[in-house]
């Protein structure tokens, strides 16, 4: 039951672009729950090192919707290649796993 569910991860520009993005997937059902914390990411860009602060968002979602959130997620970002990354669940609390189950379901 637990690889049926995933963390899928992103990265935002700011406050507002992830709360954006969280409302749309939540409406969507695609995640039963988003969370965001600030991070300052240090990257490399068009051969650069860029610093910059971010907000790292993660969802947690069902397996088999991963491509619709992905979807959503690149639709709906400004940066030209958005951070995207599946976690799958190996385990998890069963009473957690069935209440994302329950809000997700469509």
């Amino acid at each position: 039951m637990a690889s049926d569910f995933c963390v899928v991860q992103t990265t935002c520009a700011n406050e507002e672009a992830s709360r954006t993005l969280a409302q749309a997937v939540l409406e969507a059902r695609l995640a039963a729950c988003v969370q965001m914390w600030p991070i300052r990411s240090l990257y490399l860009w068009q051969g650069k090192v860029a610093d910059e602060p971010e907000m790292l968002v993660q969802f947690k979602a069902r397996s088999t919707d991963f491509e619709a959130l992905a979807a959503k997620i690149t639709a709906l970002h400004s940066y030209d290649v958005p951070e995207i990354i599946r976690l799958d669940i190996a385990e998890g609390s069963a009473a957690y796993l069935n209440w994302i189950e329950d809000v997700t379901g469509r």
